[in-house]
């Protein structure tokens, strides 16, 4: 049956969606020697695909690990200054992820990996509003930063959906936003006059951090991947 190129990447474990439309724009693609441009389709089970003059990988099983990021690693695959990054701390899961979504280098907590393209589409794109948590302690008039950071707030010409703010304990604050705006609580917290310290995700959907020690990782159960993508799909 064919399928668009993207989706068979993806399906296949390869990369995102997205970063499927990249590969297939910048040139790398082929299908039967003839190189791919954006909208064709093939047929995985008949057609030669290739990345870079490799065949595309036979499709593995889904994985998706949650990492405890610490502090100082940058949320990339591999990175051109020669950082740190949180790829290294689950290249022993046993097959080949990438990051859902970002977490800035200096913050720590809850990072999502998997090799499911469908499920990273799924919890990126912006209209499923996935909840993500984060506890951050602060330097400043936390009581006066409360309404603006639960109020409306614009961020790069774009209004951001109202967050949920919880004061948790002397300059220690629960935040959960629905977007995924660049470094988006740390400036929530700047508009507010707020010095963030300290910046911790501990959920994404219904994903918990919980107890899982800084810098290690963990295969996510069945019922958590289930209940990830769900309201994704619903």
């Amino acid at each position: 049956m064919e399928e668009r190129l993207q989706k068979i990447l993806s399906a296949a474990g390869v990369c995102s969606r997205r970063s499927a439309e990249e590969y297939i724009a910048a040139g790398r693609v082929k299908v039967n020697g003839a190189v791919a441009s954006i909208g064709d389709k093939a047929d995985a089970g008949r057609d030669a695909i290739t990345i870079d003059g490799k065949p595309l990988p036979a499709q593995s099983r889904t994985v998706w690990v949650l990492l405890n990021k610490p502090r100082g690693c940058v949320t990339t695959l591999s990175d051109e200054k020669g950082r740190r990054t949180a790829a290294e701390l689950v290249k022993d899961c046993g097959c080949r992820v990438w990051p859902v979504g970002r977490l800035d280098m200096d913050s720590e907590g809850l990072l999502l990996f998997t090799n499911d393209g469908e499920g990273t589409d799924l919890l990126l794109h912006p209209s499923h509003e996935v909840e993500k948590e984060y506890r951050v302690t602060v330097e400043g008039d936390v009581k006066a930063a409360l309404p603006i950071l639960s109020g409306p707030i614009t961020l790069d010409g774009v209004r951001l959906a109202p967050a949920q703010v919880k004061l948790l304990g002397d300059g220690e604050m629960s935040i959960t936003i629905h977007q995924g705006k660049n470094r988006q609580v740390r400036r929530m917290c700047a508009l507010a006059g707020l010095k963030v310290k300290r910046l911790q995700r501990v959920r994404e959907g219904m994903v918990l951090l919980g107890e899982l020690p800084l810098g290690k990782w963990r295969f996510l159960t069945e019922e958590e991947v289930r209940g990830l993508t769900y309201f994704c799909k619903s």
